[in-house]
Protein backbone atom coordinates (compact mmCIF):
# COMPACT_ATOMS: atom_id res chain seq x y z
CA UNK A 1 0.00 0.00 0.00
CA UNK A 2 1.30 3.39 -1.15
CA UNK A 3 0.40 6.77 0.57
CA UNK A 4 0.30 8.97 -2.69
CA UNK A 5 -0.53 12.20 -1.28
CA UNK A 6 -1.27 13.42 2.10
CA UNK A 7 -2.82 17.18 2.86
CA UNK A 8 -2.48 18.97 6.60
CA UNK A 9 -5.06 21.55 7.54
CA UNK A 10 -3.56 23.59 10.56
CA UNK A 11 -5.68 24.45 13.24
CA UNK A 12 -4.93 27.52 15.24
CA UNK A 13 -5.46 27.53 18.62
CA UNK A 14 -2.28 26.73 21.32
CA UNK A 15 -4.77 25.71 23.66
CA UNK A 16 -6.57 22.79 22.02
CA UNK A 17 -4.51 19.41 21.06
CA UNK A 18 -5.44 19.35 18.18
CA UNK A 19 -3.11 20.84 15.95
CA UNK A 20 -4.05 19.63 12.16
CA UNK A 21 -6.66 17.75 10.21
CA UNK A 22 -4.98 15.38 7.40
CA UNK A 23 -6.47 13.50 4.60
CA UNK A 24 -4.39 10.56 2.46
CA UNK A 25 -4.70 9.22 -0.50
CA UNK A 26 -4.00 5.52 -0.94
CA UNK A 27 -2.49 4.38 -4.13
CA UNK A 28 -4.48 7.70 -5.94
CA UNK A 29 -7.49 5.69 -5.58
CA UNK A 30 -8.92 5.85 -1.93
CA UNK A 31 -9.11 9.07 0.13
CA UNK A 32 -9.65 9.37 4.17
CA UNK A 33 -10.41 12.60 5.76
CA UNK A 34 -10.80 13.93 9.21
CA UNK A 35 -7.54 11.93 10.22
CA UNK A 36 -6.36 14.11 13.34
CA UNK A 37 -3.06 15.18 14.50
CA UNK A 38 -3.05 15.31 18.26
CA UNK A 39 -0.51 16.70 20.80
CA UNK A 40 -0.75 14.13 23.38
CA UNK A 41 1.63 13.74 27.07
CA UNK A 42 4.34 12.00 24.87
CA UNK A 43 4.26 14.12 22.06
CA UNK A 44 2.11 13.97 18.30
CA UNK A 45 0.13 11.18 17.66
CA UNK A 46 -2.40 10.76 14.40
CA UNK A 47 -5.84 9.82 15.30
CA UNK A 48 -8.28 7.90 12.58
CA UNK A 49 -11.56 9.79 11.64
CA UNK A 50 -14.25 8.63 14.31
CA UNK A 51 -17.93 9.18 14.77
CA UNK A 52 -19.55 9.59 18.62
CA UNK A 53 -21.38 6.20 20.15
CA UNK A 54 -25.36 6.64 20.51
CA UNK A 55 -27.75 5.54 23.04
CA UNK A 56 -31.37 5.01 22.42
CA UNK A 57 -33.92 6.74 24.42
CA UNK A 58 -35.41 4.42 26.48
CA UNK A 59 -39.08 6.09 25.81
CA UNK A 60 -38.95 6.69 22.07
CA UNK A 61 -36.45 5.11 20.98
CA UNK A 62 -34.31 8.39 19.48
CA UNK A 63 -30.95 7.90 18.77
CA UNK A 64 -29.23 10.70 21.65
CA UNK A 65 -25.08 10.86 22.27
CA UNK A 66 -23.74 8.86 24.69
CA UNK A 67 -24.19 10.45 28.17
CA UNK A 68 -27.06 12.39 27.40
CA UNK A 69 -29.38 13.37 29.97
CA UNK A 70 -32.10 13.45 28.17
CA UNK A 71 -34.01 12.80 25.00
CA UNK A 72 -33.27 15.34 21.64
CA UNK A 73 -36.61 13.57 20.53
CA UNK A 74 -39.08 13.21 23.70
CA UNK A 75 -37.41 15.01 26.58
CA UNK A 76 -37.61 11.93 28.90
CA UNK A 77 -34.63 11.29 31.09
CA UNK A 78 -32.16 8.99 30.08
CA UNK A 79 -30.92 6.76 33.05
CA UNK A 80 -27.21 7.71 33.77
CA UNK A 81 -24.64 4.74 33.30
CA UNK A 82 -22.54 3.56 35.88
CA UNK A 83 -20.08 6.24 37.49
CA UNK A 84 -16.63 6.73 36.09
CA UNK A 85 -13.93 6.10 38.39
CA UNK A 86 -11.74 9.56 39.35
CA UNK A 87 -8.31 8.52 38.23
CA UNK A 88 -7.26 10.12 34.91
CA UNK A 89 -6.92 6.53 32.76
CA UNK A 90 -10.23 5.41 33.83
CA UNK A 91 -11.37 8.65 32.53
CA UNK A 92 -9.74 8.40 29.09
CA UNK A 93 -11.55 4.88 28.35
CA UNK A 94 -14.88 6.23 29.18
CA UNK A 95 -14.01 8.87 26.69
CA UNK A 96 -12.84 6.86 24.31
CA UNK A 97 -15.98 4.45 24.45
CA UNK A 98 -17.89 6.95 23.28
CA UNK A 99 -16.20 7.16 19.95
CA UNK A 100 -16.12 4.24 17.33
CA UNK A 101 -13.49 5.33 14.43
CA UNK A 102 -15.05 4.80 10.74
CA UNK A 103 -11.58 3.74 8.74
CA UNK A 104 -8.53 2.26 10.44
CA UNK A 105 -5.20 0.19 9.86
CA UNK A 106 -5.46 -3.48 10.82
CA UNK A 107 -1.89 -4.08 11.67
CA UNK A 108 0.70 -2.48 13.47
CA UNK A 109 3.38 -1.44 10.48
CA UNK A 110 0.10 0.02 8.37
CA UNK A 111 -0.51 2.12 11.38
CA UNK A 112 2.94 3.12 11.75
CA UNK A 113 3.24 4.18 7.79
CA UNK A 114 -0.10 6.29 7.82
CA UNK A 115 1.53 8.09 11.21
CA UNK A 116 5.16 8.66 9.90
CA UNK A 117 3.38 10.05 6.66
CA UNK A 118 0.62 12.25 8.12
CA UNK A 119 3.58 13.71 10.99
CA UNK A 120 6.16 14.45 8.73
CA UNK A 121 3.64 16.18 6.66
CA UNK A 122 2.42 17.95 8.91
CA UNK A 123 5.76 19.06 10.12
CA UNK A 124 6.99 20.21 6.85
CA UNK A 125 3.73 22.57 6.71
CA UNK A 126 4.69 23.84 10.51
CA UNK A 127 7.79 25.00 8.67
CA UNK A 128 6.06 27.23 5.52
CA UNK A 129 6.26 30.67 6.09
CA UNK A 130 2.17 31.86 6.55
CA UNK A 131 0.74 33.11 3.37
CA UNK A 132 -0.83 36.67 3.76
Amino acid sequence: MEITEVRIFPKEGLNNKLRAYATITIENAFVVRNIKVIEGKNGLFVAMPSRRMKDSCPKCGHKNEVRSKFCNECSASIPAKAPVAATPEAQHDARQSEHKDIAHPITVECRERIQRKVLDAYEAEKGKPKSI
